[in-house]
């Protein structure tokens, strides 16, 4: 029985290489040797050699957005559109009132709550067992929880806002009132995660 789903190979690289020429835009295969700095002959025996050229299509599908579908099969869209429904963004741990990076999360954007907006400029911030997803885009400043730095120290804190331009700041250790500008605000929660 012929199972579709199962994967091979292309067994002709010079077609796989044709393609990604073709991503490029590139009009002859010098070009694509010259942009990957390799000889011409390293690349002609690529062409006759037969075995799938991986390194260069993972590259090419990096750079061009092509994908990996088309350019290894020849099937499906040319390009990825960017209409993914998963966000990339960094991922960082807060450490004794410090954000130190650690890597990237993915983030399936049906993840949020319908109403809520897919935030801008994302960050995922591990602090304790919890991991919160902040927007470090936002035009104002309202009620809600927030990542602020406070004299040198960064934390999540409850802010609300008071007559005129003032905030209370609450969440962790005592309550307090501050002007907004006596705070560097962040960015807002926009979802958390707690671990067990």
């Amino acid at each position: 029985m012929n199972d579709n789903r199962n994967f091979a190979f292309p067994e002709n690289s010079a077609i796989v290489l044709d393609r990604v020429v073709e991503a490029y835009s590139f009009t002859t295969k010098l070009q694509l040797a010259e942009h990957l700095s390799m000889a011409a002959s390293s690349l002609s025996a690529r062409y006759k050699r037969n075995i799938f050229p991986a390194n260069i299509v993972v590259q090419c599908a990096f750079e061009t957005r092509g994908t990996l579908e088309w350019l290894t099969h020849g099937t499906g869209k040319k390009y990825d559109d960017g209409k993914l429904d998963i966000l990339k963004f960094p991922h960082k741990k807060l450490i004794d009132g410090q954000l130190y990076d650690s890597g990237y999360l993915m983030f399936d954007k049906v993840m949020f709550s319908p109403g809520i907006p897919i935030p801008n400029s994302p960050i995922c911030v591990f602090d304790d067992k919890t991991q919160y997803i902040v927007d470090q885009q936002f035009t104002d400043v309202y009620d809600g929880r927030w990542l602020v730095e406070i004299e040198g120290k960064t934390g999540f804190r409850d802010l609300v806002r008071i007559p005129v331009k003032r905030l209370r700041v609450s969440g962790v250790g005592m309550a307090f009132d501050c002007n907004l500008d006596d705070i560097k605000i962040l960015g807002r929660v926009v979802m958390t995660c707690t671990t067990n």
